[in-house]
């Protein structure tokens, strides 16, 4: 994405990640890490797939130090499989947690998948509850999952940033042929719709924050094919709470309007 779109929060190209500046610490944000996805695969779908526990890890650790990173914010959806950890999907979670823990310290925004995790865990990291909250000073970085309305005051943020949707764009060629890939959308958000029963009207409302919609981070969770017509998003806000967004590409790429991709 171009300098200074986003004042405070800068994809890291070719990465499901973005790097923000924090003030005091610099934050290295993912979003929807899904560590357990194919035991979850497994008992849900009887679908058997090898397990990618150790690329997850690794990268997420790379990550941290190409970035110079001080600190892994978790946009919700660290785990898979809803409800408490246990088996193979705890022992993942143990090791990942450990392994960015002896790093940097770890902050999980809860998700709709993270309840069993959020109490497992709440001794390793730091947890902001499912409305999100405000990280930073200067105005900060706002973040939450989005399965669930937001705390109004996350307006007042320099930028707002969740996961939840795993947005992805259906691509064709001029032969017929067709690619999915996973994108961000970004774009100022409507008040108005960003909160539940509509904003008060305060100076937020006249000056709104960037909205930035995060890809998953696990490129095996499937996601809202947003350029497609039919395609339901899964937060209560959205598309309302984004009516001018653009959708770019991991490498950059800007699409332009998602609705006309």
């Amino acid at each position: 994405m171009p300098p200074g779109d986003l004042a405070t929060v800068e994809p890291v190209v070719g990465e499901p990640a973005a790097v923000a500046d924090l003030g005091s610490e610099r934050a290295l944000l993912v979003a929807d890490v899904h560590a357990g996805i194919e035991v979850g695969l497994r008992y849900e779908r009887g679908i058997e797939l090898d397990s990618r526990a150790d690329e997850r890890r690794e990268r997420l650790c790379e990550l941290l130090a190409e970035t110079d990173a001080d600190r892994l914010v978790v946009l919700g959806d660290l785990a898979h499989r809803i409800g408490a950890p246990e088996g193979d999907e705890r022992e993942e979670l143990e090791v990942l947690i450990r392994a960015i823990t002896d790093r940097v310290p770890m902050t999980l925004v809860e998700g709709n998948h993270d309840a069993g995790v959020a109490d497992a865990f709440a001794a390793d990291v730091d947890v902001i509850g499912a409305e999100g909250g405000v990280l930073g000073s200067d105005g900060g970085v706002g973040v939450l999952h989005g399965h669930t309305w937001p705390a109004p005051d996350l307006l007042d943020a320099d930028a707002v940033c969740m996961g939840h949707e795993h947005p992805q764009v259906r691509l064709e060629d001029a032969v017929g042929g067709s690619r999915v890939e996973r994108a961000w959308l970004r774009g100022e958000i409507d008040p108005e719709a960003f909160v539940e029963g509509g904003s008060d009207g305060g100076p937020a409302s006249t000056d709104p924050p960037e909205l930035v919609v995060f890809p998953a981070f696990n490129e095996r969770s499937g996601g809202t094919w947003v350029n497609v017509d039919g395609q339901s998003f899964l937060a209560p806000f959205l598309p309302e709470a984004l009516p001018a967004g653009d959708a770019y590409l991991l490498d950059g790429t800007r699409l332009g309007d998602f609705r006309r991709v």
